[in-house]
Protein backbone atom coordinates (compact mmCIF):
# COMPACT_ATOMS: atom_id res chain seq x y z
CA UNK A 1 0.00 0.00 0.00
CA UNK A 2 2.75 2.11 1.10
CA UNK A 3 3.98 1.80 -2.99
CA UNK A 4 0.92 2.81 -4.27
CA UNK A 5 0.55 5.38 -2.25
CA UNK A 6 4.05 6.57 -3.50
CA UNK A 7 3.18 6.32 -7.10
CA UNK A 8 0.07 8.05 -6.87
CA UNK A 9 2.05 11.17 -5.15
CA UNK A 10 4.58 10.77 -7.57
CA UNK A 11 2.21 11.07 -10.41
CA UNK A 12 0.60 14.08 -9.19
CA UNK A 13 3.82 15.91 -8.57
CA UNK A 14 4.84 15.39 -11.76
CA UNK A 15 1.24 16.22 -13.37
CA UNK A 16 1.59 19.43 -11.43
CA UNK A 17 4.64 20.41 -12.80
CA UNK A 18 3.70 19.37 -16.60
CA UNK A 19 0.56 21.84 -16.12
CA UNK A 20 2.84 24.26 -14.43
CA UNK A 21 4.77 24.26 -17.56
CA UNK A 22 1.73 24.40 -19.72
CA UNK A 23 -0.28 27.06 -18.16
CA UNK A 24 0.16 29.83 -20.17
CA UNK A 25 -1.30 27.44 -23.45
CA UNK A 26 -4.67 29.03 -25.10
CA UNK A 27 -4.47 27.22 -28.69
CA UNK A 28 -3.21 23.98 -29.78
CA UNK A 29 -0.32 23.81 -31.38
CA UNK A 30 1.23 21.15 -34.20
CA UNK A 31 4.44 21.28 -32.99
CA UNK A 32 5.65 20.35 -29.22
CA UNK A 33 8.00 21.68 -27.40
CA UNK A 34 11.31 19.22 -26.85
CA UNK A 35 11.06 20.21 -22.75
CA UNK A 36 14.67 18.83 -21.31
CA UNK A 37 14.25 15.52 -19.74
CA UNK A 38 10.63 15.16 -20.31
CA UNK A 39 10.90 15.58 -24.14
CA UNK A 40 8.01 16.26 -25.79
CA UNK A 41 5.36 14.20 -23.33
CA UNK A 42 4.06 17.70 -21.74
CA UNK A 43 2.26 18.69 -25.04
CA UNK A 44 0.83 15.61 -25.85
CA UNK A 45 -0.93 14.70 -22.70
CA UNK A 46 -2.54 18.03 -23.11
CA UNK A 47 -3.40 16.83 -26.76
CA UNK A 48 -4.93 13.26 -26.09
CA UNK A 49 -7.82 14.39 -25.99
CA UNK A 50 -7.68 15.14 -29.71
CA UNK A 51 -5.07 12.94 -30.00
CA UNK A 52 -6.13 11.82 -34.13
CA UNK A 53 -6.54 15.76 -35.45
CA UNK A 54 -3.40 16.56 -33.71
CA UNK A 55 -1.81 13.74 -35.53
CA UNK A 56 -3.32 15.54 -38.38
CA UNK A 57 -1.81 18.80 -37.63
CA UNK A 58 1.61 17.85 -36.54
CA UNK A 59 2.19 15.88 -39.59
CA UNK A 60 0.45 18.14 -42.11
CA UNK A 61 3.35 20.48 -40.59
CA UNK A 62 6.17 18.25 -40.77
CA UNK A 63 5.77 16.92 -44.24
CA UNK A 64 4.38 13.88 -42.76
CA UNK A 65 6.67 12.42 -41.07
CA UNK A 66 7.49 13.19 -37.00
CA UNK A 67 9.94 12.12 -34.40
CA UNK A 68 8.32 12.56 -31.22
CA UNK A 69 11.04 12.37 -28.25
CA UNK A 70 9.87 11.17 -24.81
CA UNK A 71 10.71 11.07 -21.71
CA UNK A 72 14.97 10.46 -21.16
CA UNK A 73 15.33 7.25 -20.44
CA UNK A 74 11.53 5.77 -20.97
CA UNK A 75 12.02 4.15 -24.03
CA UNK A 76 8.59 6.11 -25.64
CA UNK A 77 10.41 7.64 -28.62
CA UNK A 78 7.70 7.54 -31.47
CA UNK A 79 8.12 8.53 -35.13
CA UNK A 80 5.13 9.35 -36.14
CA UNK A 81 4.06 9.25 -40.29
CA UNK A 82 1.57 9.60 -42.42
CA UNK A 83 4.05 9.56 -45.59
CA UNK A 84 2.68 7.01 -48.35
CA UNK A 85 5.76 6.33 -49.05
CA UNK A 86 6.69 5.15 -46.02
CA UNK A 87 4.09 3.01 -45.03
CA UNK A 88 4.71 1.24 -48.72
CA UNK A 89 8.08 0.89 -47.16
CA UNK A 90 7.15 -0.60 -43.82
CA UNK A 91 4.14 -2.77 -45.32
CA UNK A 92 5.36 -3.55 -48.61
CA UNK A 93 8.65 -2.99 -49.48
CA UNK A 94 11.00 -4.32 -46.88
CA UNK A 95 8.15 -6.17 -45.21
CA UNK A 96 10.74 -9.03 -43.56
CA UNK A 97 12.41 -6.05 -42.29
CA UNK A 98 9.19 -5.16 -40.12
CA UNK A 99 7.67 -7.70 -37.65
CA UNK A 100 5.43 -7.12 -35.15
CA UNK A 101 8.25 -8.20 -32.44
CA UNK A 102 8.21 -9.10 -28.98
CA UNK A 103 7.16 -5.25 -28.26
CA UNK A 104 4.09 -5.29 -29.83
CA UNK A 105 3.23 -8.32 -28.30
CA UNK A 106 3.64 -7.38 -24.60
CA UNK A 107 1.30 -4.19 -25.71
CA UNK A 108 -1.33 -6.31 -27.13
CA UNK A 109 -0.90 -9.16 -24.49
CA UNK A 110 -4.75 -9.21 -24.13
CA UNK A 111 -4.46 -11.29 -28.10
CA UNK A 112 -2.36 -14.23 -27.05
CA UNK A 113 -0.51 -15.88 -29.97
CA UNK A 114 -3.47 -14.81 -32.24
CA UNK A 115 -2.55 -13.92 -35.89
CA UNK A 116 -2.49 -10.04 -34.86
CA UNK A 117 0.33 -10.12 -32.10
CA UNK A 118 2.20 -13.83 -34.33
CA UNK A 119 5.41 -13.13 -37.03
CA UNK A 120 7.09 -15.12 -39.16
CA UNK A 121 6.38 -18.83 -39.95
CA UNK A 122 3.54 -19.26 -37.21
CA UNK A 123 1.92 -15.83 -38.78
CA UNK A 124 2.45 -17.17 -42.42
CA UNK A 125 0.41 -20.70 -41.17
CA UNK A 126 -2.03 -18.97 -38.76
CA UNK A 127 -2.75 -16.86 -41.85
CA UNK A 128 -3.00 -19.45 -44.36
CA UNK A 129 -5.58 -21.84 -42.13
CA UNK A 130 -7.72 -18.76 -41.92
CA UNK A 131 -7.60 -17.78 -45.51
CA UNK A 132 -8.17 -21.29 -46.46
CA UNK A 133 -11.89 -20.28 -44.05
CA UNK A 134 -12.50 -17.42 -45.87
CA UNK A 135 -12.22 -18.59 -49.07
CA UNK A 136 -14.77 -21.51 -48.67
CA UNK A 137 -18.30 -21.17 -50.54
CA UNK A 138 -20.04 -22.68 -47.58
CA UNK A 139 -18.21 -20.00 -45.25
CA UNK A 140 -19.01 -17.61 -47.61
CA UNK A 141 -22.73 -18.21 -48.01
CA UNK A 142 -22.93 -18.54 -44.20
CA UNK A 143 -21.07 -14.90 -43.95
CA UNK A 144 -24.01 -13.35 -45.98
CA UNK A 145 -26.62 -15.51 -44.38
CA UNK A 146 -26.04 -14.72 -40.95
CA UNK A 147 -25.99 -10.79 -41.85
CA UNK A 148 -29.05 -10.93 -43.44
CA UNK A 149 -30.48 -12.96 -40.35
CA UNK A 150 -29.06 -10.70 -38.09
CA UNK A 151 -30.72 -8.09 -39.56
CA UNK A 152 -34.24 -8.94 -40.33
CA UNK A 153 -34.75 -10.97 -37.21
CA UNK A 154 -32.83 -8.13 -34.71
CA UNK A 155 -31.36 -4.95 -35.94
CA UNK A 156 -34.50 -3.48 -38.28
CA UNK A 157 -37.28 -5.00 -35.43
CA UNK A 158 -34.88 -2.92 -32.76
CA UNK A 159 -35.12 0.11 -34.92
CA UNK A 160 -38.74 -0.42 -36.16
CA UNK A 161 -39.91 -0.30 -32.07
CA UNK A 162 -37.63 3.02 -31.78
CA UNK A 163 -39.22 4.65 -34.25
CA UNK A 164 -43.05 3.48 -32.96
CA UNK A 165 -42.14 4.42 -29.87
CA UNK A 166 -40.03 7.67 -30.45
CA UNK A 167 -37.09 6.38 -28.67
CA UNK A 168 -33.89 8.04 -28.64
CA UNK A 169 -31.32 5.32 -29.90
CA UNK A 170 -27.49 5.09 -29.46
CA UNK A 171 -26.64 3.69 -33.24
CA UNK A 172 -23.15 3.09 -31.85
CA UNK A 173 -24.06 0.95 -29.25
CA UNK A 174 -26.67 -1.03 -32.20
CA UNK A 175 -24.10 -1.47 -34.85
CA UNK A 176 -21.52 -2.61 -32.12
CA UNK A 177 -24.39 -5.10 -31.39
CA UNK A 178 -24.91 -5.99 -34.25
CA UNK A 179 -21.27 -6.50 -35.24
CA UNK A 180 -21.01 -8.80 -32.11
CA UNK A 181 -24.24 -11.02 -32.71
CA UNK A 182 -23.04 -11.56 -36.46
CA UNK A 183 -18.79 -11.97 -35.75
CA UNK A 184 -20.10 -14.27 -32.94
CA UNK A 185 -22.08 -16.47 -35.15
CA UNK A 186 -19.51 -16.56 -37.67
CA UNK A 187 -17.07 -17.53 -34.92
CA UNK A 188 -18.59 -20.04 -32.62
CA UNK A 189 -22.61 -20.57 -34.37
CA UNK A 190 -23.70 -18.95 -31.52
CA UNK A 191 -26.12 -16.07 -31.63
CA UNK A 192 -25.96 -14.03 -28.46
CA UNK A 193 -29.20 -12.39 -29.77
CA UNK A 194 -27.66 -8.98 -28.10
CA UNK A 195 -29.75 -6.72 -30.37
CA UNK A 196 -33.15 -6.43 -28.81
CA UNK A 197 -35.15 -3.09 -27.05
CA UNK A 198 -33.75 -3.82 -23.56
CA UNK A 199 -30.20 -3.51 -24.60
CA UNK A 200 -29.11 -6.31 -22.53
CA UNK A 201 -25.51 -5.62 -20.94
CA UNK A 202 -22.48 -6.94 -23.21
CA UNK A 203 -19.83 -8.13 -21.37
CA UNK A 204 -17.57 -9.55 -23.50
CA UNK A 205 -17.63 -6.73 -25.62
CA UNK A 206 -16.95 -4.08 -23.65
CA UNK A 207 -13.52 -6.10 -22.18
CA UNK A 208 -12.73 -5.96 -25.94
CA UNK A 209 -13.67 -1.67 -25.44
CA UNK A 210 -11.88 -1.13 -22.30
CA UNK A 211 -9.12 -3.31 -23.79
CA UNK A 212 -8.41 -1.02 -27.02
CA UNK A 213 -8.39 2.07 -24.48
CA UNK A 214 -6.00 0.44 -22.36
CA UNK A 215 -3.25 -0.73 -25.32
CA UNK A 216 -3.31 2.74 -26.51
CA UNK A 217 -2.22 4.39 -23.43
CA UNK A 218 0.60 1.71 -23.00
CA UNK A 219 2.24 2.90 -26.27
CA UNK A 220 2.83 6.38 -24.34
CA UNK A 221 4.48 4.85 -21.36
CA UNK A 222 8.04 3.17 -20.10
CA UNK A 223 6.68 -0.74 -20.18
CA UNK A 224 8.22 -0.88 -16.71
CA UNK A 225 5.82 1.28 -15.65
CA UNK A 226 2.43 0.01 -16.95
CA UNK A 227 4.09 -3.86 -16.12
CA UNK A 228 3.78 -2.68 -12.39
CA UNK A 229 0.21 -0.92 -12.53
CA UNK A 230 -0.56 -4.31 -14.04
CA UNK A 231 0.85 -6.23 -11.45
CA UNK A 232 -0.94 -4.47 -8.70
CA UNK A 233 -4.01 -3.80 -10.21
CA UNK A 234 -4.22 -0.17 -10.65
CA UNK A 235 -5.36 2.81 -12.55
CA UNK A 236 -6.13 2.21 -16.37
CA UNK A 237 -3.92 -1.84 -16.23
CA UNK A 238 -7.26 -2.20 -13.58
CA UNK A 239 -9.22 -2.23 -16.41
CA UNK A 240 -6.58 -4.28 -18.73
CA UNK A 241 -7.09 -6.78 -16.39
CA UNK A 242 -10.63 -7.44 -15.99
CA UNK A 243 -10.62 -7.46 -19.79
CA UNK A 244 -8.77 -10.73 -19.86
CA UNK A 245 -10.67 -11.90 -17.48
CA UNK A 246 -13.93 -11.70 -18.99
CA UNK A 247 -12.28 -12.60 -22.46
CA UNK A 248 -10.70 -15.49 -20.72
CA UNK A 249 -14.26 -17.03 -19.54
CA UNK A 250 -16.10 -15.95 -22.34
CA UNK A 251 -14.05 -17.85 -24.94
CA UNK A 252 -13.83 -20.97 -22.59
CA UNK A 253 -17.77 -21.13 -22.46
CA UNK A 254 -18.05 -21.18 -26.12
CA UNK A 255 -15.13 -24.07 -26.56
CA UNK A 256 -17.21 -25.86 -23.79
CA UNK A 257 -20.35 -25.37 -25.38
CA UNK A 258 -19.03 -26.27 -28.84
CA UNK A 259 -17.18 -29.53 -27.87
CA UNK A 260 -21.03 -30.81 -26.34
CA UNK A 261 -22.55 -29.83 -28.97
CA UNK A 262 -20.03 -32.38 -30.91
CA UNK A 263 -20.11 -34.90 -28.92
CA UNK A 264 -23.97 -35.00 -28.89
CA UNK A 265 -24.12 -34.85 -32.23
CA UNK A 266 -26.35 -31.50 -33.15
CA UNK A 267 -24.24 -30.15 -36.18
CA UNK A 268 -24.66 -32.38 -39.06
CA UNK A 269 -22.61 -33.18 -41.92
CA UNK A 270 -23.07 -30.58 -44.49
CA UNK A 271 -24.10 -27.74 -42.10
CA UNK A 272 -22.33 -24.62 -42.34
CA UNK A 273 -19.47 -24.41 -40.55
CA UNK A 274 -17.79 -21.49 -38.53
CA UNK A 275 -14.57 -20.83 -37.09
CA UNK A 276 -14.30 -23.01 -33.42
CA UNK A 277 -15.84 -25.71 -35.54
CA UNK A 278 -13.54 -25.55 -38.56
CA UNK A 279 -10.51 -25.25 -36.48
CA UNK A 280 -11.20 -28.44 -34.10
CA UNK A 281 -12.21 -30.43 -36.82
CA UNK A 282 -8.69 -29.63 -39.52
CA UNK A 283 -5.44 -31.62 -39.79
CA UNK A 284 -3.24 -28.26 -37.74
CA UNK A 285 0.06 -29.96 -38.80
CA UNK A 286 -0.81 -29.20 -42.01
CA UNK A 287 -0.60 -25.55 -41.09
CA UNK A 288 1.92 -26.54 -38.13
CA UNK A 289 -0.40 -24.98 -36.00
CA UNK A 290 -1.19 -25.86 -31.94
CA UNK A 291 -3.25 -28.66 -31.39
CA UNK A 292 -6.78 -27.85 -31.83
CA UNK A 293 -7.38 -29.28 -28.16
CA UNK A 294 -4.86 -26.85 -26.68
CA UNK A 295 -7.87 -24.54 -25.46
CA UNK A 296 -5.61 -21.33 -25.38
CA UNK A 297 -4.86 -21.77 -29.19
CA UNK A 298 -9.09 -21.90 -29.51
CA UNK A 299 -9.22 -18.55 -27.10
CA UNK A 300 -6.71 -16.30 -29.00
CA UNK A 301 -8.31 -17.80 -32.24
CA UNK A 302 -11.59 -16.71 -31.63
CA UNK A 303 -10.70 -13.17 -29.45
CA UNK A 304 -8.79 -12.37 -32.50
CA UNK A 305 -11.55 -12.88 -34.69
CA UNK A 306 -13.82 -10.97 -32.40
CA UNK A 307 -11.63 -8.06 -32.08
CA UNK A 308 -11.44 -8.00 -36.24
CA UNK A 309 -14.91 -8.42 -37.01
CA UNK A 310 -17.20 -6.68 -34.48
CA UNK A 311 -15.18 -3.04 -33.40
CA UNK A 312 -13.91 -2.48 -36.83
CA UNK A 313 -17.20 -2.71 -38.83
CA UNK A 314 -19.42 -1.14 -36.30
CA UNK A 315 -17.09 1.94 -36.26
CA UNK A 316 -17.58 1.86 -39.98
CA UNK A 317 -21.20 1.48 -39.61
CA UNK A 318 -21.04 4.40 -37.17
CA UNK A 319 -19.02 6.97 -39.08
CA UNK A 320 -21.31 5.87 -42.29
CA UNK A 321 -24.20 7.37 -40.89
CA UNK A 322 -23.37 9.79 -39.02
CA UNK A 323 -21.56 11.22 -42.14
CA UNK A 324 -24.50 10.84 -44.04
CA UNK A 325 -26.88 12.63 -41.70
CA UNK A 326 -24.95 15.48 -42.68
CA UNK A 327 -24.37 14.97 -46.09
CA UNK A 328 -28.46 14.97 -46.93
CA UNK A 329 -27.21 15.31 -50.53
CA UNK A 330 -24.99 11.64 -50.68
CA UNK A 331 -27.62 10.04 -48.91
CA UNK A 332 -30.21 11.05 -50.88
CA UNK A 333 -28.24 9.61 -54.15
CA UNK A 334 -27.24 6.18 -51.85
CA UNK A 335 -31.17 5.58 -51.68
CA UNK A 336 -31.61 6.48 -55.15
CA UNK A 337 -29.39 3.92 -56.57
CA UNK A 338 -30.59 1.30 -54.40
CA UNK A 339 -34.15 1.84 -55.02
CA UNK A 340 -32.97 2.12 -58.79
CA UNK A 341 -30.61 -1.24 -58.74
CA UNK A 342 -32.61 -3.61 -55.93
CA UNK A 343 -36.02 -2.18 -56.82
CA UNK A 344 -38.60 -3.02 -53.49
CA UNK A 345 -41.52 -0.87 -51.97
CA UNK A 346 -40.14 0.73 -48.66
CA UNK A 347 -41.35 -0.15 -45.01
CA UNK A 348 -41.66 -4.15 -45.80
CA UNK A 349 -40.07 -5.37 -42.76
CA UNK A 350 -41.66 -8.80 -43.02
CA UNK A 351 -40.96 -9.61 -46.51
CA UNK A 352 -37.66 -11.95 -46.66
CA UNK A 353 -34.98 -10.58 -49.20
CA UNK A 354 -31.82 -12.04 -50.05
CA UNK A 355 -28.32 -10.46 -51.60
CA UNK A 356 -25.66 -11.69 -53.27
CA UNK A 357 -22.13 -10.63 -54.22
CA UNK A 358 -23.16 -9.17 -57.58
CA UNK A 359 -26.17 -7.47 -56.01
CA UNK A 360 -23.75 -5.75 -53.14
CA UNK A 361 -20.95 -4.71 -55.92
CA UNK A 362 -23.40 -3.34 -58.29
CA UNK A 363 -23.99 -0.46 -55.91
CA UNK A 364 -21.08 1.72 -56.99
CA UNK A 365 -22.31 4.84 -55.10
CA UNK A 366 -22.94 3.25 -51.86
CA UNK A 367 -19.66 1.31 -52.35
CA UNK A 368 -17.82 5.01 -52.82
CA UNK A 369 -20.04 6.24 -49.88
CA UNK A 370 -18.41 3.50 -47.68
CA UNK A 371 -14.79 3.60 -48.86
CA UNK A 372 -15.00 7.43 -48.01
CA UNK A 373 -16.10 6.70 -44.81
CA UNK A 374 -13.23 4.34 -44.13
CA UNK A 375 -10.93 7.28 -45.44
CA UNK A 376 -11.75 9.82 -42.78
CA UNK A 377 -12.39 7.88 -40.10
CA UNK A 378 -10.63 3.80 -40.41
CA UNK A 379 -11.67 1.81 -37.69
CA UNK A 380 -8.10 0.99 -36.81
CA UNK A 381 -6.18 4.64 -36.89
CA UNK A 382 -2.53 3.48 -36.35
CA UNK A 383 -0.11 0.75 -36.74
CA UNK A 384 2.59 0.02 -34.74
CA UNK A 385 5.72 -1.26 -36.33
CA UNK A 386 9.33 -2.07 -35.10
CA UNK A 387 12.40 -2.77 -37.66
CA UNK A 388 14.57 -5.74 -36.71
CA UNK A 389 17.39 -4.17 -37.91
CA UNK A 390 18.33 -0.41 -38.41
CA UNK A 391 16.49 0.81 -41.47
CA UNK A 392 16.57 4.47 -43.72
CA UNK A 393 12.83 5.37 -44.51
CA UNK A 394 11.95 6.87 -48.21
CA UNK A 395 11.65 10.29 -46.32
CA UNK A 396 15.06 10.11 -45.31
CA UNK A 397 14.52 9.17 -41.90
CA UNK A 398 16.80 6.62 -39.98
CA UNK A 399 15.23 4.38 -37.97
CA UNK A 400 17.00 2.26 -35.31
CA UNK A 401 16.47 -1.43 -34.68
CA UNK A 402 13.69 -2.07 -32.13
CA UNK A 403 12.65 1.53 -32.70
CA UNK A 404 8.92 2.55 -32.46
CA UNK A 405 7.39 3.62 -35.67
CA UNK A 406 3.31 4.92 -35.72
CA UNK A 407 1.81 5.14 -38.85
CA UNK A 408 -1.05 6.99 -38.73
CA UNK A 409 -3.48 6.25 -40.90
CA UNK A 410 -6.00 8.36 -39.42
CA UNK A 411 -4.19 11.64 -40.81
CA UNK A 412 -3.49 9.59 -43.72
CA UNK A 413 -6.66 9.67 -44.95
CA UNK A 414 -6.47 13.65 -44.09
CA UNK A 415 -3.18 14.81 -45.78
CA UNK A 416 -3.98 17.16 -48.84
CA UNK A 417 -1.11 16.72 -50.13
CA UNK A 418 -2.43 12.81 -50.67
CA UNK A 419 -5.83 13.87 -51.23
CA UNK A 420 -6.04 17.15 -52.58
CA UNK A 421 -7.30 20.77 -50.48
CA UNK A 422 -10.44 18.92 -49.92
CA UNK A 423 -9.39 15.96 -48.05
CA UNK A 424 -11.34 16.51 -45.60
CA UNK A 425 -14.43 16.67 -47.35
CA UNK A 426 -16.19 13.68 -47.45
CA UNK A 427 -16.97 13.26 -50.91
CA UNK A 428 -17.77 10.03 -52.41
CA UNK A 429 -17.59 10.92 -56.11
CA UNK A 430 -14.04 10.60 -55.72
CA UNK A 431 -14.38 7.08 -55.68
CA UNK A 432 -16.15 6.41 -58.94
CA UNK A 433 -14.37 6.38 -61.95
CA UNK A 434 -15.14 8.40 -65.26
CA UNK A 435 -16.28 5.58 -66.95
CA UNK A 436 -18.98 4.88 -63.70
CA UNK A 437 -17.67 2.21 -62.20
CA UNK A 438 -15.21 1.78 -59.00
CA UNK A 439 -12.36 3.86 -58.30
CA UNK A 440 -9.35 1.79 -56.85
CA UNK A 441 -7.17 3.26 -54.90
CA UNK A 442 -3.95 1.70 -53.80
CA UNK A 443 -3.46 0.24 -49.96
CA UNK A 444 -0.65 2.19 -49.02
CA UNK A 445 -2.82 5.59 -49.56
CA UNK A 446 -6.41 4.10 -48.47
CA UNK A 447 -4.71 1.72 -45.30
CA UNK A 448 -8.13 1.54 -44.17
CA UNK A 449 -7.84 -2.52 -44.53
CA UNK A 450 -3.85 -2.44 -43.39
CA UNK A 451 -1.48 -2.95 -46.85
CA UNK A 452 1.23 -5.67 -48.36
CA UNK A 453 1.25 -9.12 -46.90
CA UNK A 454 -0.56 -8.52 -43.83
CA UNK A 455 -3.61 -6.87 -45.55
CA UNK A 456 -6.89 -7.64 -44.22
CA UNK A 457 -8.51 -11.12 -44.63
CA UNK A 458 -11.74 -9.83 -43.50
CA UNK A 459 -11.76 -6.85 -45.90
CA UNK A 460 -14.86 -8.25 -48.27
CA UNK A 461 -16.80 -9.84 -45.36
CA UNK A 462 -16.62 -6.27 -43.37
CA UNK A 463 -17.82 -4.56 -47.34
CA UNK A 464 -20.47 -7.15 -47.17
CA UNK A 465 -21.71 -6.81 -43.55
CA UNK A 466 -21.64 -2.92 -43.71
CA UNK A 467 -24.08 -2.70 -46.81
CA UNK A 468 -26.39 -5.45 -46.00
CA UNK A 469 -27.34 -3.27 -42.48
CA UNK A 470 -26.68 0.10 -44.79
CA UNK A 471 -29.13 -0.30 -47.53
CA UNK A 472 -31.93 -1.68 -45.32
CA UNK A 473 -31.63 0.87 -42.83
CA UNK A 474 -31.55 3.69 -45.63
CA UNK A 475 -34.82 2.13 -47.24
CA UNK A 476 -36.71 1.58 -43.81
CA UNK A 477 -35.61 4.46 -41.81
CA UNK A 478 -35.11 8.21 -41.85
CA UNK A 479 -32.46 9.32 -39.65
CA UNK A 480 -32.19 12.38 -36.95
CA UNK A 481 -28.89 13.30 -35.32
CA UNK A 482 -29.92 14.68 -32.20
CA UNK A 483 -28.92 18.36 -32.12
CA UNK A 484 -25.68 19.65 -29.56
CA UNK A 485 -24.75 16.05 -29.29
CA UNK A 486 -20.71 16.45 -28.53
CA UNK A 487 -18.88 13.94 -31.20
CA UNK A 488 -15.70 12.95 -29.94
CA UNK A 489 -12.86 10.44 -29.72
CA UNK A 490 -12.28 7.76 -28.24
CA UNK A 491 -8.09 7.68 -27.51
CA UNK A 492 -8.22 4.11 -28.21
CA UNK A 493 -6.78 1.66 -30.62
CA UNK A 494 -10.52 1.31 -32.44
CA UNK A 495 -11.83 4.34 -33.46
CA UNK A 496 -15.30 5.13 -31.27
CA UNK A 497 -17.34 7.80 -30.55
CA UNK A 498 -16.54 8.82 -26.86
CA UNK A 499 -20.74 9.61 -26.38
CA UNK A 500 -21.93 7.85 -28.91
CA UNK A 501 -24.25 8.53 -31.84
CA UNK A 502 -27.48 9.51 -30.60
CA UNK A 503 -30.78 9.35 -33.44
CA UNK A 504 -34.44 9.43 -33.93
CA UNK A 505 -35.41 6.98 -36.16
CA UNK A 506 -38.40 7.78 -38.42
CA UNK A 507 -40.42 5.08 -40.49
CA UNK A 508 -40.11 5.87 -44.41
CA UNK A 509 -43.40 6.44 -46.07
CA UNK A 510 -43.80 4.98 -49.65
CA UNK A 511 -43.69 7.38 -52.35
Amino acid sequence: MALIGFLEVSAAFISFLIFRLLLNKKTHHALLTDWPFLGMLPGLLVEIPRLYDWSVDVLEATAMTLLFKGPLFSGTDLLFTSDPANIRHVLSSNFANYPKGPEFKKIFDVLGDGIFNSDFELWKNLRRSAHSLLSRQDFQKFTLSSSESVVKNGLLPLLDQAAEKNIVVDLQDVFQRYTFDTTLILATGHDPKSLSIEMPRVEFGNAVEDAGEVVLYRHLKPIILWKLQHWLGFGVEKKMRNAITVANRECMNHIRAKREEKSRGIHSEGEAMDLLSYYMEIDTTQYDLLNPSDDKFLRDTILSFMVAGRDTTSSGLTWFFWLLSRNPKAMAKVRQEISTILPRPISQLDKDRSFNASDLNNLVYLHGAVCETLRLYPPVPFQHKSPAKADVLPSGHRVEANSKIVLSYYALGRMRSVWGDDASDFKPERWISDSGGSRHEPSFKFAAFNAGPRTCLGKQVALMQMKVAALEILENFDITAIEGQKVELVPSVILRMKHGFKAVMTKRRKT
